[in-house]
């Protein structure tokens, strides 16, 4: 019988209650809120939210209207205080069914996609589109498997699935109904971002066929495609 992995899940990740200090602060504003074009006014929909730093993230900014979905239980006794109302545990795809889930601008997948196959990720993406507001996006981080860097991440668990370079992911979100945006994930002080750069644009300059992005991860940006008219 295969074995489970998200059975020891818990005690593999070894769960703690995430701090949101300044550092994160500046972190998710330069990856996410920026980039995502967000507001404190909007609603916010994660899929798979883990310890809730993210959640703890939205809390500081001011935004009011948030809700987490994770399936594993063990979660909610250590999300931080403020958000632990904000979690659902259950199934992603059965809660994004549920008519009274309601509408969001912004849906977030961080380190998630890579966890489902490709045509269940599919299926988790058009579910998703179903649930954004008029002018909504969903925001996905996944690991960088079109260059080595991203390796580690991505076999470093083995509850992943499906490995993403950023063309697989353009041809994932194209398949679901959505144009899709990628960008790099630069992580680290500004002076080890730049020698990064420095890097890999050697690199780029050196090889004959360098990878479209060099970060170890990699964000992308869904906008949902207006729907064809049914014949």
């Amino acid at each position: 019988m295969p074995t489970d992995f998200y059975r020891s899940y818990a005690s593999h990740k070894r769960y703690r209650c995430p701090t949101i200090g300044r550092k994160e602060l500046r972190r998710f504003d330069r990856e996410i809120w920026r980039p995502a074009g967000c507001d404190s006014g909007m609603a916010f929909l994660e899929l798979g939210c883990g310890t809730g730093a993210f959640l703890a993230y939205l809390a500081a900014k001011g935004v009011h209207r948030r809700v987490g979905i994770d399936q594993d239980p063990a979660l909610a006794e250590v999300l931080p205080a403020a958000v632990r109302d904000d979690f659902r545990c259950g199934d992603a795809l059965a809660l994004l069914g549920d008519p009274d889930l309601g509408s969001f601008d912004r849906i977030v997948l961080l380190d998630v996609l890579e966890h489902f196959s490709p045509t269940a990720g599919c299926a988790l993406l058009r579910a998703a589109r179903d649930r954004l507001a008029p002018g909504g996006r969903v925001v996905i981080k996944v690991p960088n498997a079109g260059c080595p860097w991203g390796l580690g991440y991505q076999f470093g668990d083995l509850t992943h699935r499906t490995a993403f370079a950023p063309i697989a992911l353009r041809q994932l979100a194209d398949a679901a109904g959505f144009d899709a945006e990628v960008r790099p994930q630069r992580q680290g002080s500004p002076r080890r971002r730049l020698t990064d750069a420095l890097l890999h644009r050697f690199l780029s300059w050196a090889l004959l066929t360098p990878p479209e992005i060099w970060t170890a991860n990699f964000y992308a940006f869904l906008t949902p495609r207006p729907e064809e008219p049914r014949r």
